[in-house]
């Protein structure tokens, strides 16, 4: 199943060391299968407040995404980044083909009715 990799950046301070970075970081994340679904481009905000760009990296899998962002490889660039970008990065595991989110729907009614009212992501 695919599994994402996603970054909401902020505070985006131009540097060298950002340039670098992204001369770089495809050559990690091609061992892992990982692919560039988007990479900073415009928003439409239609919800909510968002401020800063977002990037979305899809894996074959969640364990290539752990083992692209712990690599040795990755390690070394990553504070090429992160020295001057803010931001939050998360790994997700996507759903398959055919999911329902109705299926979803009725184990959180299950879990109220059976008095665990807290929404839970399983």
């Amino acid at each position: 199943m695919p599994a994402y990799g996603f970054a909401h950046l902020r505070d985006r301070r131009p540097h060298p060391d950002i340039i670098a970075y992204l001369h770089r970081i495809q050559a990690t994340l091609d061992p892992y299968g990982g692919r560039f679904l988007i990479h900073g481009a415009p928003t439409e905000v239609v919800e909510g407040a968002w401020q800063g760009s977002m990037v979305l990296i899809e894996f074959p899998g969640l364990a290539e995404a752990r083992a692209w962002y712990t690599s040795p490889e990755y390690q070394e660039i990553l504070p090429l980044r992160t020295d001057h970008i803010d931001g939050d990065v998360v790994l997700a595991e996507g759903v398959g083909p055919g999911y329902d989110p109705r299926e979803r729907a009725a184990k959180l009614q299950a879990a109220a009715a059976a008095g665990d009212g807290e929404l839970r992501a399983g």
